[in-house]
């Protein structure tokens, strides 16, 4: 009886993690950047579901050599709290992930900077296995960079899944935009101006 009472928390425990891991709702999938992708547009196939996490036919092998870099921008801001990370079968699994926050169009050179957070991965081909966010460095963040570096001693790696636990919240930045425009003259406004001189000047 105690497995099976296990198992139903395990199963209990998954959902729990569905339901929390639900950022890639909230990425902009158009905008996002993989660096020494393999195949053009597939670093952004590995932003799923929860439910979808284990299907081994969306993926992103690298290039050139074992490194991937991904530039993902949200549509709002976000307080990052927690990570998953699936890695592809046999020695293809990343091994070293580092975050930057907010560094929009990030390069491999400047990838070598030091990071927000370094992550040491274990092989998880089930994502079940969390990374914890430190969430006061990660917060008010509109964008993330994420750079894999060496794996377990294959050509290229591979990543099925990345999976991102936060909070959400509509951002503010182009605000600005909208707000300096507001603040220039609109021809309408010249317009009511010179209808209340007319109106307001005197009859001769």
């Amino acid at each position: 009886m105690a497995h099976s009472h296990g198992c139903c928390n395990h199963s209990h425990d998954e959902r729990e993690l569905g339901v929390q891991y639900n950022l890639y709702e909230k990425i902009d999938l158009h905008n996002v950047e993989c660096l020494n992708e393999y195949g053009d547009g597939s670093g952004v196939k590995v932003f799923k579901s929860w439910e979808n996490r284990l299907d081994h036919t969306k993926f992103v092998d690298s290039d050139v050599d074992d490194e991937l870099l991904f530039n993902i921008p949200f549509t709002g801001d976000i307080k990052l709290k927690g990570i998953i990370i699936i890695g592809g079968p046999d020695q293809s699994h990343p091994s070293v992930v580092k975050l930057f926050k907010n560094r929009e169009g990030m390069t491999f050179d400047q990838a070598e900077s030091e990071p927000d957070q370094k992550f040491e991965l274990v092989v998880d081909q089930n994502g079940v296995h969390e990374y914890p966010v430190k969430v006061a460095k990660f917060s008010s963040m509109h964008h993330l960079s994420l750079h894999f570096t060496g794996n377990h001693g294959a050509d290229r790696t591979r990543i099925e899944y990345i999976g991102l636990k936060g909070e959400w919240s509509p951002g503010h930045r182009h605000g600005v935009t909208i707000c300096s425009y507001e603040a220039l003259p609109q021809q309408s406004d010249h317009e009511k101006e010179k209808a209340f001189d007319d109106f307001s000047r005197p009859v001769s």
